[in-house]
C-alpha cells in the first residue's frame, strides 16, 4: 500500500489531534460549534484531514438515527470523532459526509 504521509494544512486557527499534535482541520471549516460528543462540546466540520475512518454502524443519537464511522487520527490511532454517512430524518441530511471532532480531544496548532 505504502507510505501515508500527513497533510499540514496552512491557516491562522488549526484544529490538531491533542495527543500527538497531528494536524486535522481548518476552523474555517467549522460548520456548527453547536454539537456534544461522548467528552462533552464538539465541532461539525466540512472536511478533515490525517484521519481512517472505522467500519459503518448505525447509532441512535439524540437528532435521531445515523450510520456514522469513528474516526481516528492517521497518525496516533487515536478516536477524535465521527463521520455521519448516512441520516434517516430528513432535516437531518445536511449532516451526511461531515464530520464530527470532540472538543476535548483537539488542541490549537501553533
Amino acid at each position: 500500500m505504502g507510505l501515508t504521509y500527513n497533510t499540514y494544512l496552512d491557516s491562522d486557527v488549526i484544529y490538531g489531534c491533542k495527543n500527538c499534535k497531528a494536524h486535522l482541520a481548518n476552523a474555517h471549516d467549522i460548520i456548527s460549534r453547536n454539537f456534544r460528543g461522548q467528552h462533552g462540546k464538539a465541532y461539525l466540520f466540512n472536511t478533515v484531514v490525517n484521519v481512517e475512518a472505522g467500519d459503518p454502524s448505525e447509532r441512535n443519537m439524540t437528532t435521531g438515527r445515523h450510520v456514522v464511522r469513528d474516526i481516528q487520527c492517521r497518525q496516533c490511532k487515536e478516536v477524535v470523532g465521527w463521520k455521519y454517512d448516512r441520516a434517516y430524518e430528513s432535516s437531518e441530511k445536511y449532516k451526511e459526509g461531515k464530520f464530527i471532532l470532540e472538543a476535548e480531544l483537539l488542541c490549537k496548532v501553533t
